[in-house]
């Protein structure tokens, strides 16, 4: 199976910290995120496409150098159009049928992610109070995914919520869905795709045992003293 980074973004709430690196080479605990990413991904997928955009030549001379992974391919997203393009655009690198999808900003833990690979589609989720700043999940009789609501206004859906995580398993079928616009972003997000590809196949909720966004200086500030080892790989 190949996994998918998604690591083309600007990191903009990381302020300074990205004016000349890329977001996923910012260090936690003396390692880039994407080494992190790269690890957490290994027990699961033989082969890793990379989607780089800003200063992206950086994580070319990274993956050149790293060892987790032998077999990878470099995807270069020309215009920062969103996470469904950035998908889109690795449909000729793809090697097989099946692919894990992260974000190249988050930290996962390692088995759920081999669990969510299991399946044969499905999203990787946890619970949370408030879902305003995330993707909600709704879901049908069966516990199967019906709808990925992006960012639904406070208070819409009482608590606890599940809610995606930045994680998700695929198959081909997805990239011959049509990208759509979000009136307000302008993007063409991977949470509408993975909508639509629900409503024509069943889509499994798988429940992540460990989850950290690496959104704001702030969260990486915070993930330097966790015990990433202990809550990532085991």
């Amino acid at each position: 199976m190949d996994g998918i980074i998604l690591a083309a973004g600007r990191g903009t709430r990381m302020r300074e910290l990205t004016q000349n690196t890329p977001k996923p080479l910012l260090p936690v605990q003396g390692r880039p995120i994407l080494e992190w990413s790269l690890r957490a991904l290994r027990p699961a997928v033989e082969c890793v496409l990379v989607v780089t955009g800003y200063l992206g030549e950086q994580i070319a001379d990274y993956m050149a150098q790293q060892c987790v992974f032998g077999d990878y391919a470099l995807v270069e997203q020309r215009e920062q159009l969103g996470t469904g393009h950035a998908l889109r655009a690795c449909r000729k690198a793809l090697n097989d049928p099946d692919f894990l999808v992260i974000n190249g900003d988050d930290l996962f833990h390692a088995p759920s992610l081999q669990a969510l690979a299991a399946t044969s589609a499905g999203v990787l989720a946890v619970q949370r109070e408030d879902g305003s700043q995330y993707g909600v999940l709704r879901t049908n009789a069966e516990g199967e995914l019906q709808r990925l609501h992006e960012k639904p206004p406070p208070g819409l859906y009482p608590p606890p919520l599940q809610v995606y995580v930045g994680a998700c398993r695929l198959t081909r079928e997805i990239l011959d869905l049509p990208l759509q616009l979000h009136p307000e972003r302008r993007e063409y997000e991977l949470t509408q795709l993975v909508t639509d590809y629900a409503q024509r196949r069943p889509v499994t909720v798988v429940e992540a045992d460990f989850w950290f966004p690496l959104g704001a200086p702030e969260d990486l500030a915070a993930a330097q003293s966790l015990d990433l080892e202990g809550l990532m790989f085991t």
